[in-house]
């Protein structure tokens, strides 16, 4: 990182860096500051800092650049994401989601809202709540859209006319009617 710096910032990472004592001081506290981090994200994170700065980056520059972006995830941006929501067919836990953020984000939202609102009152709701989830996945966490249920093993066929009656007659001794 510091020697993709020193090559993209020559001038500035020498005035910032004018000793060999402090590239050492300084490789130290990136270390240590960056520590948490993998280290392909670190320089994923330098090398969009050079893309995108013509100044030398900062610790707290670089850590923002490494932090996870939602396309990274396969997050797709709010508004497609609540468009997706909107036009699912149900069952929705049995649709193709581009991300399971945008299932619970709908499911979130609540599905009637969303189906039965104007889109100017329904997707400010729906970009908090994926905004949210967005975040959690960001920060790790794996969603699992439910498995829908199996077909129970004894399926029950429908009764014929006289088994319905009697039933009824039963029901009505047992509840006195």
């Amino acid at each position: 990182m510091f020697t993709e710096f020193q090559l993209a910032y020559h001038n500035q990472f020498h005035k910032a860096f004018s000793s060999d004592q402090q590239i050492v001081m300084a490789k130290q506290l990136w270390a240590k500051t960056l520590s948490d981090l993998p280290a392909a994200r670190i320089v994923a994170g330098a090398r969009r800092a050079i893309k995108s700065s013509a100044y030398l980056p900062t610790i707290y520059t670089v850590r923002n650049y490494c932090d996870l972006r939602p396309e990274e995830l396969g997050l797709t941006d709010p508004y497609n994401a609540y468009l997706e929501a909107c036009r699912a067919a149900s069952p929705k836990s049995e649709q193709r989601w581009s991300h399971p953020a945008v299932y619970f984000a709908g499911s979130a939202s609540d599905w009637f809202f969303l189906a039965s609102s104007s889109e100017q009152k329904a997707l400010p709701v729906f970009k908090r709540n994926y905004a949210i989830l967005c975040d959690r996945v960001i920060n790790g966490e794996q969603l699992a859209i439910p498995l829908p249920k199996a077909i129970p093993e004894h399926i029950e066929r429908k009764l014929s006319n006289a088994q319905r009656r009697e039933r009824l007659h039963k029901m009505r001794k047992e509840l006195n009617i």
